[in-house]
């Protein structure tokens, strides 16, 4: 009865360990891409086809439902995906609705026209691929207007992330946080759009300063899951849970396990 998670490497961890917390009953199997991650500095055809093929793994390895952690998968590979054809009984979702849900106060079911909400000025902090995309852009003008998003390429804090070094990642974040401000010097809310970035939320807040807003992924897809499952018990796969990665899994079991403060013991795909 597991239900697949997939990310480029560990950044989605954080939306394992939020929805485990939420859902102690649903076994997870997580896929790491840490073979061709970081996904942030590749094109959008090269997402799109690694995307397609690890959730082509998971499906055939008994989760019928997979959630794309990852923005930048979601950005650049979740629609084609989508329009490309779901084989029957499947389903995959991306990170990208619970957000903008909690942003515009509204329901992704809700169809109503679009309209002005609470807040104007939006930070959006993502991966190169991400930003170019405008993925996040176009999926809140279906729902909101006279917002205006500043969009921040993060380049760098993935790679220190996902090395270990996040005394790094930290300065990366000061100096975008900064580039961001020169361009819109007051923001009321940041999005941090890559499930890497709670890992330095602390981070990102201090740098904004306490008078902006940080919306973080991990909990609002958790509750969003919840509330999904509650509506489709039937999207329960059949496989085990567990981890497993594209990569080294002795290294990625103990990058993982720093990130998380527990035991996390990866297999090869």
């Amino acid at each position: 009865m597991s239900v697949g998670i997939f990310d480029s490497g560990l950044g989605g961890l954080t939306v394992l360990d939020a929805v485990a917390k939420r859902l102690p009953d649903v076994p997870f199997r997580y896929y790491a891409d840490s073979a061709n991650a970081p996904y942030g500095v590749r094109e959008a055809d090269d997402i799109h086809g690694l995307t397609r093929d690890a959730v082509t793994w998971l499906w055939d390895n008994g989760c019928d439902l997979v959630i794309l952690a990852c923005n930048t998968a979601s950005a650049a590979g979740l629609r084609r995906m989508q329009e490309d054809g779901v084989p029957n009984g499947k389903r995959v979702l991306g990170v990208f609705v619970p957000l903008i849900e909690a942003l515009t106060e509204r329901q992704w079911g809700d169809n109503s026209p679009p309209r002005e909400v609470a807040v104007q000025h939006v930070a959006l902090f993502a991966t190169p691929a991400t930003v170019r995309s405008r993925a996040f852009q176009r999926e809140l003008a279906f729902r909101a207007i006279g917002v205006d998003v500043e969009a921040q390429a993060c380049g760098g804090v993935v790679d220190a992330i996902e090395d270990g070094d996040l005394i790094l990642a930290e300065a990366l974040v000061r100096s975008h946080v900064d580039a961001l401000k020169r361009k819109m010097p007051e923001p009321e809310a940041a999005i941090l759009g890559c499930t890497h970035y709670p890992l330095l939320q602390e981070a990102f807040q201090e740098a904004l300063g306490p008078q902006v807003k940080v919306f973080s992924q991990a909990d609002l897809v958790a509750a969003s899951l919840a509330d999904y499952l509650a509506r489709h018990p039937n999207m329960l796969g059949e496989g085990p849970g567990g981890f497993v990665t594209t990569g080294d899994p002795r290294k990625v079991s103990d990058r993982a396990t720093q990130f998380l403060r527990r035991q996390i013991a990866f297999s090869a795909v």
